[in-house]
């Protein structure tokens, strides 16, 4: 089976010159990569990181993270991908519960974390660099390490979920699962040589490693690197750096159509690809822009995608369709198939081996409780069409029951961004004795007020979907993959606002 660093040296034969990373002051071409990932793989090696060994990577979106992350791999060390915006306990439990033997980190980054790490550093070695150059000036002198050759089915990754709500968990996939992912992401997308993968979501999350790296990895494309995401500067850096695709979540789109009203397609952009994007977004995208959402469906358990749209199988406001190495269900509470167009909770299973995660590290309760009758439960409501194409519904615990009715927050946040004055915004269902959920409107708007509210909405979205509380607040609180942290504005009712009343809630 095929390796990361098979890929890696595949690119590096076929086009050496060709590049690879590229971001704000540094290129290096394939040929380059693949010499410094060797070479510091001999350095990792020699400060006694193994096969096996879990290496804490704390590293900022960087040229560096990629090389580092390659290094590990022919290595066959465990790359443990660590939230570098964490703090406190949330940082060291990613440490502590992965057991990690040694932390790989840029230095700036450590020193700025080094209070929060020192309780959880005896016994484990730190490797450190100042950036590129520095990283590539201690490996200078050491020779090239042996090509990887061992098992790809063995523990590559320890991605940590979101952690919305308590401690994340951490996803162990193997170099297989990243393979799969580029191969077949690359087909679905028709991604060449010649494109550049503009990625500005962490480097530690699920979508840029396998929508992105991985797909590099398959075609010999350029990975630009930027170190976020900017609305204002999206298009200007795409030009600059001659990007003709980029990897999303759900809420860049809508912040990006929200805040950038006039057309612009003075850049070579042609899509995007990743996971949450509204049907009223997609359109505007391909009108103002003339980009094309490639939506799909996937989460880091499931070799990081499942289902996409494909260049010549799209249906807008769907997932798309399977992978052909993938099996899916949308299921009733029994695991009974629903009807196409009924809605219940999507189901995986793998059609090739190794292909999807191989469980939660140090949690077999929550991996066993994952798998029922032999199919991963993902929490995910979706359907079916009659041709296959799958729509996703929103997490089953996010989705609001109101009166009957399942309303997805997301619809009623698309059209609320629309709004001149509102400049970020979550929805949710907070407890009602009579319609068991009612809908409040977490908003962060510039001079707004309650009443403007329903009148915007009206004729927009049905009167079901009307929030019937609206907070106001400085800022929405999310994960650093743009999800918001919904259970924390559910628990905060401070100042809320009943528009059937317009009266404070009490």
């Amino acid at each position: 089976m095929t390796s990361l660093i098979d890929n890696l040296l595949r690119q590096a034969e076929a086009h050496p010159d060709a590049p690879a990373l590229i971001d704000e002051d540094y290129e290096l071409n394939w040929q380059d990569l693949a010499d410094q990932a060797l070479r510091c793989a001999s350095m990792f090696g020699e400060t006694g990181v193994q096969a096996g060994d879990r290496v804490a990577l704390l590293c900022p979106n960087r040229p560096a993270y990629v090389i580092c992350w390659l290094a590990l791999a022919n290595l066959g060390a465990v790359a443990v991908s660590v939230n570098t915006s964490l703090i406190g306990e949330g940082l060291r439990h990613s440490i502590v519960n992965s057991e990690t033997h040694h932390i790989l980190a840029e230095q700036a980054l450590f020193d700025e974390k080094r209070g929060d790490l020192e309780p959880v550093m005896e016994g484990r070695s730190l490797i450190t660099f100042e950036d590129e150059a520095d990283l590539a000036a201690q490996a200078a002198s050491l020779p090239r390490a042996p090509v990887f050759d061992g098992d790809v089915a063995e523990p590559f990754s320890i991605i940590f979920t979101s952690g919305t709500t308590g401690f994340p968990k951490g996803v162990i996939n193997s170099q297989s699962v990243f393979v799969a992912s580029g191969y077949w992401m690359s087909r679905f997308l028709d991604i060449t040589r010649e494109d550049r993968i503009m990625v500005f979501l962490p480097l530690f999350h699920t979508n840029p490693q396998m929508y992105a790296v991985a797909s590099a990895l398959e075609t010999g494309c350029a990975l630009v690197i930027r170190p976020k995401f900017s609305a204002s500067r999206l298009f200007e850096d795409a030009k600059r750096f001659g990007a003709t695709m980029f990897t999303y979540v759900g809420t860049v789109l809508s912040m990006l159509c929200a805040r950038r009203k006039e057309e612009d397609r003075d850049h070579a952009i042609t899509r995007c690809v990743g996971g949450g994007c509204p049907p009223e977004v997609f359109d505007t995208l391909q009108a103002r822009f003339g980009i094309t959402a490639h939506e799909l469906y996937g989460m880091t358990e499931v070799g990081g995608w499942v289902t996409g749209s494909r260049a010549d199988a799209m249906r807008r406001g769907t997932c798309g369709v399977p992978r052909k190495d993938m099996e899916l269900r949308v299921v009733d509470g029994n695991d009974r198939d629903c009807a196409p167009g009924t809605r219940g909770e999507i189901v995986v299973r793998p059609k090739e081996s190794e292909v999807i995660f191989s469980g939660y590290f140090n949690n077999a309760e929550a991996s066993w409780k994952s798998v029922r009758n032999l199919w991963f439960h993902t929490g995910d409501a979706g359907s079916f069409d009659a041709d296959g194409f799958l729509t996703f519904h929103g997490r089953m615990r996010e989705i609001i029951r109101r009166g009957g009715e399942n309303i997805s927050p997301t619809e009623i946040e698309t059209v609320l961004l629309d709004h001149p004055k509102i400049r970020d915004v979550a929805c949710l269902g907070v407890p009602d004795p009579i319609r068991g959920e009612e809908i409040k409107a977490v908003i962060v708007a510039d001079d707004l007020s309650p009443s403007e509210i329903p009148a915007f909405l009206e004729s927009r979205i049905a009167r079901h979907m009307f929030p019937r509380f609206v907070q106001f607040a400085a800022e929405i609180p999310r994960t650093e993959t743009e999800k918001i942290r919904r259970e924390a504005l559910k628990a905060d009712r401070n100042g809320e606002i009943d528009l059937a009343g317009d009266t404070e809630y009490a």
